[in-house]
């Protein structure tokens, strides 16, 4: 009997731990959808095959087109899942997505691919100071020919 009732038991913090884990699931889901991850993550599949494109010039654009409807935004929606699962609790995921329902956080999702456009810019002119200021240094103090 009491093995009875310790299975049972078991069995019930089973699926009770099973529903919070796809309850929790379901929201990171919903906050991918509703920051658009999943269709950053095209974006970024469209720019890498137009550069394979330009290396590869031969190739025509049937295979790429072919390609490209292989590719589904829920593959990468899954892949990020399991790392907002384990950084954030199901409280942490909710909070999230009432900010971004918010008026600001609609705000911050309407101008995030502008504002990470610049911004990678603006590190582009950043890195590529500090490349020229590392030689100038490496020059100055002997360690390249000048």
């Amino acid at each position: 009997m009491k093995k009875s009732f310790l299975i049972l038991s078991f069995c019930v913090l089973s699926l009770s731990a099973n529903a919070q884990s796809t309850s929790k699931s379901e929201k990171i889901n919903q906050l991918m959808e509703l920051t658009g991850s999943g269709k950053m993550g095209i974006q970024v599949m469209n720019q890498m095959i137009n550069s394979f494109k330009t290396a590869h010039s031969s190739v025509k654009d049937e295979f790429w087109e072919d390609f490209k409807k292989e590719i589904k935004a829920e593959d990468i929606t899954n892949m990020i899942i399991p790392i907002y699962d384990k950084y954030y609790t199901e409280t942490d995921i909710d909070q999230i997505i009432t900010f971004y329902n918010s008026p600001v956080g609609k705000k911050m999702i309407a101008t995030m691919p502008q504002v990470m456009q610049e911004s990678m810019a603006v590190g582009q002119v950043w890195g590529k100071q500090i490349g020229e200021k590392v030689l100038e240094q490496l020059k100055a103090k002997g360690h390249l020919e000048k």
